[in-house]
């Protein structure tokens, strides 16, 4: 007589698996998606991505070319703003110099974390045609600012900026939002504070009043037969000194 061990298996499944897997009715499930927290604030951020409508040279060309309808930047989610305090991207279009460098730091700096930087176009990455010959040239942004992404070119045409686009949304996809407190700013930036001297203008338009200019040169005077003004005078009298 063989005995059957089926039910053996079952009360050993039973002690391993106390509770059966649950059921999820199939309407419920064409309405409701399952995910983690931490899924779901990575996907709202990546989604929404503010630009900052910076650019000091011809690379910004592509990037007005992108908000354009041609390539229609907004479907990505990216919103182009004025204000470095409403914006979390920061694309560096065009060449950066010294005397650009201490403001694009504040901007950057004024921006709010999570903040993230693209680097468009070879001269903003490694000085470009500017590296060899140029003393006011940054060579490479990231001397300045963390760069997340860098795109080369000389431009960049519209589409590589959005595969850029699209490799820092795979970027943020895999952060961890338990991880934001160590990707804050600990230190601040290289910046440079002016020292600036003030000195007199020395265009002050007080020229155009002087009496001297008043009144026209004596041939042209004599030969439109206008009268001799005190100014006339005053004119001819600083000529012959």
């Amino acid at each position: 007589m063989s005995i059957s061990a089926k039910p053996q298996d079952q009360t050993q499944n039973q002690i391993i698996y106390p509770l059966s897997q649950a059921e999820v009715p199939q309407e419920l499930a064409e309405n409701v998606i399952l995910s983690s927290l931490n899924d779901l604030y990575d996907w709202a951020r990546l989604s929404s991505l503010w630009p900052l409508l910076y650019g000091t040279a011809c690379c910004f060309i592509e990037v007005a070319a992108m908000i354009g309808s041609r390539f229609d930047f907004d479907r990505f989610g990216l919103v182009p703003r004025s204000s470095p305090r409403q914006a979390d991207l920061l694309i560096t279009a065009g060449t950066v110099t010294m005397k650009m460098a201490p403001a694009l730091v504040r901007l950057y700096e004024q921006m709010p974390e999570p903040k993230y930087v693209i680097a468009m176009g070879a001269c903003t990455i490694t000085g470009g045609m500017f590296s060899s010959d140029s003393p006011t040239a940054v060579r490479g942004v990231d001397k300045l600012i963390p760069v997340d992404v860098y795109l080369p070119g000389c431009p960049p045409r519209p589409e590589a900026i959005m595969d850029a686009v699209i490799k820092l949304r795979k970027k943020m996809s895999d952060e961890d939002m338990r991880e934001r407190g160590k990707m804050s700013q600990t230190n601040r930036y290289y910046s440079t504070a002016h020292r600036l001297k003030v000195v007199p203008p020395i265009l002050t338009g007080q020229y155009l009043k002087a009496e001297a200019r008043q009144a026209p040169p004596k041939e042209l005077a004599e030969a439109l037969g206008l009268p001799i003004t005190p100014a006339l005078k005053v004119a001819e009298k600083e000529l012959t000194e």
